[in-house]
């Protein structure tokens, strides 16, 4: 093993000596870094009719004017849909697969007949838990999660169709399928790595995704129907960021090769995993132990202040200066997710004991701006969603090994809302341009190099 490591360690200087780029020479060149602008905000790469993510507004100058954020699912913003769900004490996230997918609200009969589509495929292909999930189980679900997705290809019989039909009907065996891959996954994980038992429940006709979830997750299969409204608000608030976000901008550019629906959803799952994009709930989970830990009463505004400062100095924390759950590409004043899930989840965290940690999140909202404007200048940042979706999964009794799994679960309809649009009507491969900073070498025979 140690002279594995000394051969790596020679490789990696002999990579490091040849290859350099400093990001001074992005700005000098006019290279978007990131495909960002100078002033933080997205280049525009394309068209959509699916989702508008809303922050700010752009001045005269094309300076950027902070407003509140706004989250808009195919012209119906999200708190119309949240008010909805809450006043008719409906279950909304199968409603919102169909307005992502259609870009129409679902008629009474419709959306009957697609909730009984949707649990009617919970259930897997015959034989795939036995030959896709009980042989290679896996430490990581969101890599379990892919490889099922890849595996998926073979129980296609026309996998390569690109077809509308066909494309919408591998969307609704993913939005259906996926949630029940996701549970059994982790059942193994635990009997494999974790060594607890292990239990595998069917699914339930009839019940709505979140109540799936639930259902077959827990040992017991109880749940209150408040637990399940509060999940079914995540996968709501979930469900699609734009075009742009990282993971639905990965499946649009592999859609835009014309490869199959596996192989761009897979890839999508990769980029949903990093930990600056679907990652983050459990890095502000780690970093709420760092607050209780370093402060002594939770309730002290000055003491929170302090040690979010430290933070960011880089003095407490996982010492990367970053207050997770503060801050987003797009939102300025606010993000209307987080917004949604601090008013929905406060209750919960009362009745479940979770009252001082929920009001802890609370003051890193308010007073997190305050410190980042203090430390950084004039910079506008607003609390992100990720900032309570952690606590809301722990209050369930979710484990941490799911939290970035039931981000995928969520964004599976707009993944496949962005995949079908992307090969209907964009019908052109993404291939932004890489300017090239080698310098020109002539080619010396293994005599001459010495």
């Amino acid at each position: 093993m140690a002279q594995q490591s000394s051969g790596m360690e020679f490789l990696c200087r002999e990579y490091l000596k040849n290859n350099y780029i400093d990001p001074e020479t992005s700005e000098r060149l006019g290279v978007k870094r990131g495909l960002r602008n100078p002033d933080g905000t997205g280049v525009l790469a394309g068209l959509t009719n699916i989702c508008d993510v809303v922050g700010y507004e752009k001045g005269p100058a094309g300076e950027v004017i902070p407003t509140p954020g706004r989250l808009i699912y195919r012209g119906v913003d999200l708190n119309e849909l949240v008010r909805e769900a809450y006043e008719h004490d409906r279950f909304i996230f199968e409603e919102v697969s169909w307005l992502l997918l259609f870009g129409s609200l679902p008629k009474k009969s419709e959306l009957e007949k697609f909730q009984q589509i949707i649990a009617e495929h919970h259930n897997l292909p015959e034989h795939f838990i036995e030959d896709v999930l009980l042989r290679s189980p896996s430490p990581n679900i969101m890599n379990k999660m892919a490889r099922s997705v890849l595996s998926l290809y073979s129980y296609d019989e026309r996998p390569e169709d690109l077809s509308l039909e066909n494309l919408m009907e591998q969307s609704i065996n993913l939005i259906a399928g996926l949630p029940t891959i996701m549970v059994n996954a982790y059942q193994l994980k635990r009997r494999v790595y974790d060594k607890q038992s292990m239990f595998f429940h069917p699914p339930t006709p009839g019940q709505s995704t979140a109540e799936h979830i639930l259902s077959t997750y827990r040992a017991d299969q109880k749940f209150t129907h408040e637990e399940a409204k509060l999940l079914d608000l995540c996968l709501l608030v979930h469900a699609d960021h734009g075009g742009g976000n990282n993971s639905a901008f990965t499946c649009r550019v592999l859609s835009s090769s014309g490869t199959d629906t596996y192989s761009a959803i897979a890839a999508a799952i990769g980029s949903l995993k990093g930990p600056k994009h679907g990652g983050a709930n459990l890095k502000v989970m780690e970093q709420l132990e760092y607050l209780k830990a370093g402060v002594e009463d939770y309730r002290d505004e000055d003491e929170v202040r302090e040690f979010l400062r430290r933070i960011i100095r880089k003095q407490a924390g996982d010492g990367s200066g970053l207050i997770y759950g503060m801050g987003h590409a797009i939102y300025t004043i606010s993000d209307p997710r987080a917004v949604v899930l601090r008013q929905k989840a406060e209750k919960l965290a009362v009745e479940k004991g979770f009252e001082e940690e929920f009001r802890l999140l609370c003051l890193v909202e308010k007073l997190g701006p305050q410190v980042f404007a203090e430390e950084k200048g004039n910079k506008t940042v607003c609390a992100n969603v990720d900032l309570y979706s952690g606590l809301i999964y722990k209050m369930l009794g979710i484990s941490q090994d799911l939290y970035t799994p039931l981000f995928a679960i969520s964004r599976i309809p707009g993944w496949c809302a962005h995949r079908i649009e992307e090969v209907v009507f964009a019908n052109r491969i993404i291939r932004p341009a890489y300017k090239y900073l080698g310098v020109r070498q002539k080619y010396k025979t293994l005599e001459e190099r010495g």
